[in-house]
């Protein structure tokens, strides 16, 4: 049996290497490393990395454009190891990979600083586009594409343009790009630059780009500023629209930069005279003036005395007897009116304005056709608990106190006698214009009336008479005379000396006191008054049963009187 050669110490040696070799070679795979054209034939150049064999790389992964490659034998390249050695015994190698491989080194690099990067937009995917990175691929969000949405991205194809790197995972191979990122940085940096050039109360030209219920955005050239509708003019502007359309070249004032928005206002009315300097003296109160009603609200209308000066006609100030009527009901929208200016406030810009004084006073005018004394008639338009109310002349109202209606009855019953519509006619007993009240009474026109009692001739200045409480109210008492006496008034002040005395609510309709006449009224019904009564006689007990000598005091000389007078 041959024994087997023992090998030498150089095979030993030669053994170890190929082992380590083999080693290394191993370790080379998953790596870009750099190898030398050694060949070009068939399509396909060969690269020497170092290992047991070459690879082949097909010429395409390194073309330039269409018909460059760029190689030549003895170039040097890198290249992605994918396998040291397949079936075949040659390398697997790759110039794609190695590319992406360094395109991902260097994006990662770059992500890290938050520096842009240039790609192409290559294809559409679901949802949006890949971007080629110099190799690695990207997906860009539909979103993420514009500023604004667009319609057709074939433009933007196959070009060269800056991406910011959103996300990023090498691992799993994704990367996330944004084309808006770059494109509102860009924006942001035009934006502060066009923004050092401007300065508020300059005047520049600029071009309406957009209108909305608020205002126009205008282009200066680059950069937008918001024209306020309230800035468009001094006169009243519904929409914005009635002043500029889109496309329009318009010259405006810069009002205010906001530098921490950059938002830019803009005036056009500012480079227009100002209507209001002078109004005080051009609009003195107490003028008549015409003008258009441009709006109504529910507290009154607004009238345009010229272009930019506008005054508040207020609801209270609108007409002399309609009463909490809406002003739509009473004026209407582009009519002419005439109206007095009331007040005037230059400071902040408002007018005062009263449409009803423009008119006839009806309460002065009725005064001045119907005397005191003067009979009128007119429709029973509503009967109160304490009167009826008469349409007079002038579309005023007179009132018929119910003391006043009928002789001989009471009030509820004369009062009953009476329907609303019915047409009746009466005596004018008084018409205070300033509170806009006109008394009326009915029973001074019965045949046989009391002329005496129904005017207060039988009483004089200083009578002490009995009257009959027939109404409490805050401001003092309705009182009457006996039966069917005259009708006249006790103010709350005289209903006392002392003011827990001088209390309406103390005193009760139907009550019988005693008063003093103090005076008449301009349709002669009297006054009377408690306290002058008191005072009286107060006076009279003085000068019966005291004298200036005697050391007696008020209390005493009065307690004398009354002690006398119940003897």
């Amino acid at each position: 049996m041959a024994t087997a050669p023992n090998p030498s110490r150089d095979d030993f040696a030669a053994l170890l290497d190929e082992q380590l070799g083999a080693a290394d070679e191993g370790g080379f795979e998953g790596r870009v490393v750099k190898g030398t054209v050694t060949a070009i034939e068939n399509g396909m150049a060969l690269v020497d990395v170092g290992l047991k064999s070459e690879g082949r790389i097909a010429l395409k992964e390194f073309m330039r454009n269409d018909d460059d490659h760029g190689l030549q034998v003895g170039s040097e390249v890198e290249v992605y190891v994918d396998r040291v050695e397949n079936a075949e015994g040659e390398a697997m190698l790759s110039r794609d990979r190695a590319r992406r491989e360094a395109a991902w080194d260097k994006l990662e690099s770059e992500f890290g600083e938050g520096k842009r990067v240039e790609g192409r937009i290559f294809g559409r995917v679901k949802g949006g586009f890949t971007v080629d990175l110099d190799g690695a691929v990207a997906f860009l969000p539909g979103s993420q594409v514009d500023i604004r949405p667009v319609r057709d991205v074939t433009p933007l194809m196959e070009m060269p343009q800056p991406f910011q790197i959103l996300k990023m995972d090498r691992r799993r191979g994704n990367i996330v790009v944004s084309r808006r990122a770059v494109l509102e940085e860009t924006r942001a940096e035009q934006r502060s630059e066009l923004i050092d050039k401007l300065s508020e109360g300059q005047v520049i030209e600029g071009v309406v780009k957009n209108i909305t219920d608020y205002g126009a955005f205008v282009d200066l050239g680059g950069i937008d500023g918001l024209l306020h509708v309230t800035d468009m003019s001094y006169k009243r502007v519904n929409h914005p629209s009635e002043v500029v359309e889109i496309g329009q070249t318009v010259t405006v004032q810069i009002i205010r930069i906001n530098p921490e928005t950059q938002r830019i206002s803009l005036g056009m009315k500012q480079l227009e005279s100002d209507p209001w300097e002078g109004v005080a003296v051009k609009y003195p109160v107490g003028m008549k003036v015409n003008g258009q009603v441009t709006n109504i609200t529910e507290y009154g209308a607004f009238v345009e005395l010229e272009a930019g000066i506008e005054g508040l006609v207020h609801v209270s100030e609108m007409s002399w007897t309609k009463k909490n009527v809406h002003p739509g009901k009473i004026v209407s929208t582009s009519q002419e009116v005439e109206v007095v200016v009331l007040e005037v406030d230059a400071d902040k810009r408002r007018i005062s304005l009263g449409l009803k004084q423009a008119q006839g006073n009806p309460w002065e005018e009725f005064a001045d056709k119907h005397p005191i004394g003067s009979t009128v008639s007119g429709e029973v338009k509503n009967a109160t608990e304490f009167g009826l109310f008469i349409g007079l002349d002038g579309d005023v109202d007179g009132m018929v106190h119910m003391s006043d209606i009928a002789w001989g009855i009471s009030g509820e019953d004369a009062l009953a006698l009476h329907r609303k519509g019915e047409e009746v006619e009466a005596v004018v007993l008084d018409v205070d214009v300033d509170k806009e009240r006109i008394s009326l009474g009915m029973k001074q026109l019965e045949k046989g009336a009391p002329a005496a009692a129904a005017s207060g001739d039988s009483l004089k200045r200083g009578d002490v008479v009995t009257v009959s409480v027939l109404e409490v109210r805050d401001g003092g008492l309705e009182v009457q005379v006996g039966e069917d006496g005259a009708t006249g008034f006790i103010k709350r002040s005289d209903l006392g000396r002392d003011r827990d005395e001088q209390r309406p609510d103390r005193f009760q309709t139907g009550q019988k006191i005693d008063a003093m006449v103090t005076g008449f009224d301009r349709s002669k019904k009297p006054n009377f008054s408690i306290k002058a009564r008191q005072i009286s006689e107060e006076k009279q007990a003085v000068a019966q049963y005291g004298s200036s000598d005697s050391g007696a005091s008020l209390g005493d000389i009065l307690g004398e009187a009354l002690k006398k007078q119940d003897d």
